[in-house]
């Protein structure tokens, strides 16, 4: 495919404009942001179609088959299961090859994931599709795109991964739509609708990405190479310290930003899965009035990662993070106590705000500690900690919502369990760079 960056005109070819500090001509984009908003499209239908949407077909799923909420609730935790245990080969494979070849057959594999899920017709059709679709949307989204953004910038990139996270909250706005398209055409066409959508949407995005900026002889941030004389500012875009994933996994750091995680992800993952549900069965909602409640969510996410991107990359990530994870909590226990729409919306505000701050932060503050050369590796072996925070929410949540027979425990337990988090964030400090880069 033909290489669609826009080069910037030799330094005499027009007027020329202070960019950050860097002289470049007029007219210069440089090419990381474009990669910000082909991630941006990639994860928006991701999220639509596959994270969002989950909560909406598990309410179809259950009418039309009876399924417990355990059983159904067992399938999102297996994804994340997934994805965990894959994280260290694929951060491997996006370290040695590249992400653009693991994001094209990571979609193919969730076009295809989500037309087959069309078919189920029994709880193994629906755990295998569910499989599938988890291991397209883990190698075609979140994680590959990050191995690509941590190394196109460093002061502008809490800014950039808060950029293409804002196509995952964008994607959740949809989501009254999808719950439109499942009433008025049934879940089956719109599930095979929406892979046929993936394939013929992210395959081209995905042809946008590029590993390294110096593959394409660019520098980090769009900054001139050295030979052009930008050699101090040239070298100040480059990270400092690169880790490898063995000296990585030496570090307390390593071990409290992935346990920090899970706890995030413990709270975001049982939001996702069960307040619908929660919603429609125990407070009688209708489906389109629950699926509101995520719109507000992911509107609200937006607004966080605006203010993530932007504080994250002139204040200390981690205490924004520890902020974000009380959000969190009192988000969960706003949910499990709610008596009004008054409290659900002002649960849906906080927690969409803290989840849109807190989501950049954690990739950024994973490449300012370890640096970005082994970052797909040791973002995998992390995942394998995250994944634990993403099975809790749905299992957790699933099971003590069938003992009590409604969903205030799941969710008061779970909002408190949470601030967890924030006592690992508070100790996540920086570490002590390795011997043979001091």
């Amino acid at each position: 495919m033909s290489d669609f960056r826009n080069k910037p005109p030799p330094p005499t070819a027009g007027p020329l404009q202070r960019l950050d500090g860097v002289i470049r001509p007029a007219g210069y984009v440089f090419y990381g942001w474009w990669i910000v908003l082909a991630s941006a499209g990639i994860q928006m239908l991701g999220a639509l179609f596959s994270a969002h949407s989950f909560a909406v077909y598990v309410v179809e799923l259950k009418a039309e088959f009876g399924w417990s909420n355990t059983v159904l609730s067992f399938a999102f935790a297996m994804m994340r299961l997934e994805s965990g245990i894959l994280g260290p080969l694929q951060g491997w494979l996006a370290d040695r090859f590249g992400p653009r070849i693991v994001l094209i057959v990571g979609t193919l594999l969730l076009g295809g994931g989500l037309m087959l899920f069309s078919y189920t017709w029994s709880i193994p059709s629906y755990y295998g599709s569910v499989l599938l679709i988890a291991l397209g949307a883990s190698l075609g989204g979140f994680a590959t795109l990050m191995v690509a953004l941590v190394s196109w910038f460093n002061r502008h990139r809490s800014k950039a991964i808060a950029g293409s996270q804002l196509g995952y909250a964008v994607g959740g706005l949809g989501l009254p739509l999808m719950a439109l398209s499942i009433e008025n055409f049934g879940w089956r066409p719109t599930a095979f609708a929406t892979g046929l959508i993936v394939l013929a949407v992210c395959l081209p995005l995905s042809m946008l990405v590029r590993h390294r900026p110096e593959d394409i002889g660019e520098q980090m941030d769009g900054a001139p190479p050295p030979s052009q004389g930008a050699g101090s500012e040239g070298g100040a875009a480059q990270s400092p310290i690169d880790f490898t994933a063995k000296q990585a996994i030496r570090t307390s750091a390593f071990w409290l930003l992935s346990l920090g995680h899970a706890f995030a992800l413990l709270a975001v993952s049982a939001v996702m899965l069960h307040a619908i549900p929660h919603l429609t069965t125990g407070m009688n909602y209708s489906l389109v009035e629950a699926a509101w409640f995520m719109t507000i969510v992911m509107g609200c996410q937006i607004i966080g990662q605006v203010l993530g991107g932007y504080l994250g990359d002139r204040f200390d990530k981690r205490w924004i993070s520890i902020a974000c994870m009380a959000g969190h909590s009192s988000a969960l226990l706003l949910l499990a106590y709610a008596a009004n729409t008054t409290m659900l919306v002002a649960s849906a505000v906080i927690h969409g705000i803290a989840w849109g701050a807190r989501g950049p932060l954690m990739v950024a503050l994973r490449a300012d500690y370890f640096g970005t050369r082994a970052f797909g590796m040791i973002m995998g072996i992390s995942s394998m900690v995250i994944m634990f925070g993403m099975m809790g929410g749905p299992i957790v949540g699933g099971v003590l919502s069938d003992y009590y027979g409604n969903y205030v425990n799941a969710f008061a337990i779970l909002g408190l369990v949470s601030l967890l988090g924030a006592i690992c964030f508070y100790f996540a400090t920086p570490p002590t760079p390795p011997h043979d880069q001091m």
